[in-house]
């Protein structure tokens, strides 16, 4: 089992800047390749961007290319979600996601969820 926790998400004014954080725990944090994926209400889940295992391979959502940045500490078990010119339809619950072996973007390939953090942008 893998359990992931959320953190970082809030309220902030369209332009802004947000630094998601998900702490991993339970199994060898560098086996896994991590993504995020974000809900809205009303609308499926998507998928946002993903890292490889090592770190050396992302990849992003064209809704979010150039704007947010994943990034990965193996020796602290973490992955970030760096989000600059936040925009109001970024507005959704933001969750981490973990699987075994190879980077995906597809959301049935994760095995592990967190609970979600809410990021809300205003116009």
């Amino acid at each position: 089992q893998v359990q992931l926790v959320e953190s970082g998400g809030g309220l902030v004014q369209a332009g802004g800047s947000l630094r998601l954080s998900c702490a991993a725990s339970g199994r060898t944090f560098s086996n896994y390749a991590m993504a995020w994926f974000r809900q809205a209400p009303g609308k499926v889940r998507e998928f946002v961007a993903a890292v490889s295992r090592t770190g050396g391979t992302t990849y992003y959502a064209d809704a979010v290319k150039g704007r947010f940045t994943i990034s990965r500490d193996n020796a602290k078990n973490t992955v970030h979600l760096r989000m600059n010119s936040l925009k109001p339809e970024d507005t959704a619950v933001y969750y981490c996601a973990a699987t075994y072996g190879v980077v995906t973007t597809r959301g049935y390939e994760y095995d592990y969820w967190g609970q979600g953090t809410q990021v809300t942008v205003s116009s």
